[in-house]
């Protein structure tokens, strides 16, 4: 059942990051696993079922927050991929704070501890992911982002379908 598939609440990135991701992502996930575009997940399974509570939960909270800065701070190899490391004690409170107005919701994925990062490669081999964390940590430099908004998605088994974008900060 459709409106029953669950829901998953991502970051949005600002223009030129999401295209620096989103192209990273483009030119080293492999092709027919890449459904979609380059994101970092606060909550990967919410009620599809409450829809409309999630979106007026998640949008009351986000016109308290000033969009949050966003510092971009490493790589991370993880075994058969590769992804950035995001830190930011703002979007952490605010992702805190929506974890306790779901938590009878959250599954044990959302329960554990949030590591917030972009993954711009996933399911190759580790020599690959291994190459690709050496080229991308010889070039890198930190670097920080505003975060505009937050993006709901329903899963579809694979693609994801946009559902809303909720902005931070007084004028969403």
């Amino acid at each position: 059942m459709h409106d029953a598939a669950p829901l998953i609440l991502t970051l949005a990135f600002d223009e030129p990051t999401f295209a620096r991701f989103d192209g990273e992502r483009r030119r080293n996930f492999p092709e027919a696993l890449n459904f979609i575009p380059a994101h970092a997940t606060l909550f990967h399974h919410l009620p599809g079922d409450r829809e409309r509570g999630v979106i007026e939960a998640v949008t009351s909270l986000a016109r308290t927050v000033p969009a949050p800065g966003v510092a971009v701070t490493g790589l991370r190899f993880t075994g058969r991929g590769v992804a950035y490391i995001l830190e930011s004690p703002s979007l952490a409170n605010f992702r805190a704070r929506l974890a306790s107005t779901f938590e009878p919701y959250l599954t044990a994925q959302d329960r554990q501890g949030w590591r917030p990062h972009v993954t711009v490669q996933n399911k190759v081999t580790p020599d690959t992911a291994r190459a690709l964390h050496a080229d991308l940590a010889a070039g890198f430099a930190p670097f920080h982002f505003t975060a505009p908004a937050t993006r709901l998605w329903r899963y579809l088994g694979g693609p994801w379908e946009a559902v809303a974008t909720l902005a931070f900060g007084e004028n969403a």
